[in-house]
């Protein structure tokens, strides 16, 4: 292709200058081609540049922030122009009295968490990908986190977003002030939309005031089955903890041999973390309610030894990536059927003789049974296609959903109908042509 280029602040590459990186994101899927082009963006105008040149050469726009999308949604193979705002990385606005933030798209959510704790505020969502995900793309897949049990996902933090339309328009949406219902809610439908609408450059957050207190508790039960049917029962006490996560004895091991740590070894393991002026009364009910399923509970409010537990949580997928392909299954099913959902997997990977990893967010019954496939090994990889099949059909049938916060990008794009059914996805087609005429966001992806 012949370059006739705009001037952009950023920087261009093209044909081989391409590093193949750009063709993937962390899912592993590898698209046909490779990218045509790629600019990193310096600046909002060179957003608005890159997307008005894909249209006129008839180019596909992906965006791309840190790479960390687990459904494919950030890959990119031939005709595609690459459009990379991880260099949009500047905190415009920390507003203490009004609690919220203004911050452009490469933000990372660990980097305005730190910023808003000197003003004694915190930014409640925290996917385990908090260090090396954006904000821009936390908000293009809705993305949950360690703390969404009782703080909600991304949607719930999102005031206001800067987005950059398919004909190099910027608008934006939403609002700063707690409340608002003029027009139609713009802000929600580019939240989740998986960079299939327009690019956003910039997000108006919602701050929370850091707690009062926080009480971290560490429970290791004899099995999975176990821990996933004493969360459900933690729920049902009418406690909301800020965390509440799992890992079968499996993932326990890895992510521990990872750190280096020494832990207890364990059929599977529950940590659970309570936050605000009530802490230390809400983890004497959790506590309460696990010990009738297991003795074996550690309770502390130190902070060194509660970012340990943590640690251990998000080293699990890196953990696991060591041994191959992680395919990284995302399901979420309502909170009374965990422990079911979790039988139904342990089944499934017998069935198929497929080793499945099952940790995740037992707080809203969002599970990540990740199925490691050795490099090389094309008959362990078509078993696990077909038990992660079983997985979203299981899903399915206790009432959930195939993809809880990762996104549908182009892994899951076959269930999709399956779930939402043939209406929903010609309405959402509809609204998709409207912003979009020449189909050059993201196509082939989400919906």
């Amino acid at each position: 292709m012949t370059l006739d280029l705009p001037s952009f602040s950023g920087t261009v590459l093209s044909g081989q200058q391409v590093p193949d990186t750009y063709r993937v994101d962390r899912s592993g899927y590898e698209p046909p081609g490779s990218p045509e082009l790629v600019v990193v963006a310096a600046d909002v105008d060179d957003v608005r540049r890159a997307v008005t040149f894909a249209a006129e050469r008839g180019l596909s726009v992906v965006v791309r922030g840190g790479g960390s999308g687990l459904a494919g949604g950030a890959s990119a193979g031939a005709g595609s122009l690459v459009l990379d705002v991880s260099g949009l990385r500047r905190i415009l606005e920390i507003s203490p009295v009004d609690e919220l933030a203004v911050v452009q798209a490469g933000v990372s959510a660990a980097t305005l968490d730190a910023a808003a704790a000197k003003h004694g505020l915190r930014y409640a969502p925290d996917p385990a990908s908090v260090a090396i995900s954006t904000i821009g793309g936390n908000i293009a897949t809705n993305a949950g986190g360690l703390r969404c049990v009782k703080y909600g996902v991304t949607r719930e933090a999102v005031l206001g977003l800067g987005v950059v339309l398919a004909d190099g328009t910027l608008v934006h949406t939403g609002r700063r002030t707690a409340k608002g219902v003029a027009g139609l809610d713009l802000t929600s439908l580019f939240t989740g939309s998986e960079g299939t609408l327009g690019v956003i450059v910039e997000a108006v957050v919602r701050l929370h005031p850091a707690p009062i207190d926080t009480v971290t508790i560490a429970a290791y039960f004899d099995d999975v089955e176990q821990a996933a049917a004493a969360a459900t029962e933690v729920l049902a006490a009418r406690v909301r903890p800020a965390m509440l996560e799992l890992l079968d004895a499996a993932s326990l091991r890895e992510a521990q041999d990872l750190l280096g740590v020494r832990g207890q070894a364990a059929g599977s393991f529950l940590v659970a973390q309570t936050d605000g002026f009530g802490a230390r009364a809400e983890a004497d009910l959790i506590v309460d309610v696990l010990r009738r399923y297991t003795s074996r509970i550690d309770v502390g409010s130190d902070r060194e030894a509660a970012d340990e537990l943590l640690a251990i949580r998000r080293a699990a997928l890196p953990a696991l990536e060591r041994h191959g392909r992680a395919l990284i299954e995302d399901i979420a099913v309502p909170r009374s059927r965990i422990a079911e959902a979790v039988r139904r997997i342990t089944a499934i990977a017998a069935e198929h003789d497929s080793r499945i990893y099952t940790f995740g967010h037992a707080g809203d019954g969002n599970l990540h049974p990740i199925i490691v496939i050795p490099d090389n090994d094309s008959a362990a990889r078509i078993r696990a296609e077909s038990a992660a099949a079983e997985i979203f059909a299981a899903a399915l049938e206790l009432g959930g959903t195939i993809t809880g916060e990762h996104g549908v990008g182009v892994l899951k794009r076959q269930w999709l109908e399956r779930e939402q059914g043939a209406d929903s996805l010609r309405v959402q087609h509809a609204i998709r042509r409207a912003l979009d005429p020449a189909g050059i966001f993201n196509p082939g992806k989400a919906y």
